[in-house]
């Protein structure tokens, strides 16, 4: 189990981070923006995934691009604990877990029966990709455009082949939507333990046992070219059929769609942009293990609608925007077929407004959501739904000191994930950055 405690204050940004382990992304961050009086926060995660990692000894990297003068005083002080349990392998983390090198290159071991890429992805820098979700197409009049507007897609290739795709989830940060006190003392989902995007490359996995080195390389789809603003650090995990010293295979099936992505302006005292985009994937392959043929087929589906409204000067900015990502994933070898489906939605719905009195105020809601059923010979066997649902509403005073912003703001968010193995149900509720209302319903 991993653990972080931290606590800053003074004036300050928030900030991203991560730490590595042998050169393994293990987890990935940020921080809250302190008030004078100073804050703290503490995260925990699970990485059983990384036990590999943690067999010998490592090189240990932690960054956060902080920033420290006369003007953002904040020092950060953060410390980081793995706790170690003992107990028997579960059977279920990878054999291996493997870093790209700076080539991008990945050599797998030769007896490679399943391969998983996770993608730290996270899009901020403090440009506008760190909003891209609000971005327009080039000739409509807007303080972030970015080409054909704001449509984002996460694409992972091997050897210049389309592997992957994926939709990256809209991370708001603890200064974003330009109102810091939407987030005391609740951060957006996933502000602080950011996800892995997860890609399943088995039906690659006999064209990467060969025992060279390949190209495995990701990219954003929709950023402008040459715009920075996207990092896509790559861990690869492996389970290995002990029994082999060579598992070899093809890929049999590669099927992609057609990308859309279209946005258009409408002109007027209220600007508007709509956006529709989508995209499919397909790819199937075989591995001839000690246990017998065993074929995956993975299967991915991508879709955003999005309007965007805001009035000229951007007194008024307003979204609301949806983005589905569907997967699924079928093992079928000895014995009934496995699948694993997934129905992931996120949403944001929100409004910024420069009043009278230079009044900011910003009224959001968030969700992040995810269904996952898994089944055997078409039978269901597991499942689970995650539902998680931010709300906020944050006024204060801008273009003064801090001491004289008066500001007042009340959050809530409920967390649910309940399913075949239990139930999680807790919501807290702040007003005025006091906690207020902590309930758990399970």
């Amino acid at each position: 189990m991993l653990r972080l405690d931290g606590k800053v204050k003074g004036r300050q940004y928030d900030r991203l981070g991560y730490l590595r382990v042998g050169g393994v992304e293990i987890f990935r961050t940020s921080t809250p923006q302190p008030s004078p009086d100073g804050i703290e926060w503490s995260v925990e995660k699970d990485v059983t995934r990384y036990s590999d990692t943690f067999r010998g000894r490592q090189d240990v990297e932690m960054l956060i691009g902080n920033v420290v003068d006369d003007t953002y005083t904040g020092v950060l002080d953060v410390k980081v604990t793995l706790t170690f349990h003992q107990g028997r392998p579960d059977g279920r983390s990878p054999d291996r877990v493997l870093a790209l090198d700076g080539d991008s290159a990945l050599t797998t071991p030769r007896n490679s029966e399943r391969i998983v890429a996770e993608v730290y992805v996270t899009g901020s820098g403090g440009g506008c990709e760190e909003y891209w979700y609000l971005s327009v197409p080039d000739p409509a009049p807007y303080s972030c455009k970015a080409g054909r507007g704001p449509y984002r897609e996460v694409q992972i290739r091997v050897d210049g082949r389309l592997a992957g795709i994926a939709t990256p989830f809209p991370t708001v940060w603890t200064g974003g939507w330009s109102n810091p006190f939407l987030w005391y003392v609740i951060p957006g989902p996933r502000a602080f333990d950011i996800k892995p995007i997860t890609y399943d490359l088995t039906p690659f996995a006999g064209l990467l046992n060969d025992g060279r080195r390949h190209r495995v390389e990701v990219s954003v789809v929709g950023v402008p070219e040459g715009q920075a603003g996207w990092s896509t650090p790559v861990n690869v995990l492996v389970w290995q059929d002990e029994r082999r010293a060579h598992v070899t295979g093809k890929l049999t099936v590669h099927r992609e769609g057609d990308l859309t992505d279209s946005s258009d302006h409408t002109p007027g005292s209220e600007h508007r942009v709509d956006t529709e985009g989508a995209h499919r994937l397909t790819v199937a392959g075989y591995v001839d293990t000690s246990h017998g043929r065993v074929t995956t087929t993975v299967g991915r589906s991508l879709a955003h609608t999005s309007e965007h409204r805001w009035t000229d000067g951007e007194t008024s900015d307003g979204l609301q925007a949806t983005w589905t990502d569907d997967e699924s994933v079928t093992v079928d070898g000895r014995g009934p077929a496995r699948s694993t489906r997934t129905h992931r939605v996120y949403t944001m719905d929100g409004t910024t407004t420069l009043g009278a009195g230079d009044r900011l105020r910003t009224v959001l809601t968030l969700g992040d959501r995810a269904t996952t059923v898994e089944s055997r010979g078409g039978r269901r066997t597991a499942w689970s739904r995650l539902d998680d649902s931010y709300t906020g509403d944050a006024t204060y005073t801008a273009n003064v000191p801090r001491d004289q912003r008066h500001a007042v703001g009340t959050t809530s968010e409920r967390y649910r994930l309940y399913g075949s193995h239990g139930c999680y149900d807790r919501t807290l509720t702040t007003v005025q950055g006091v906690l207020m209302g902590d309930r758990d319903r399970c």
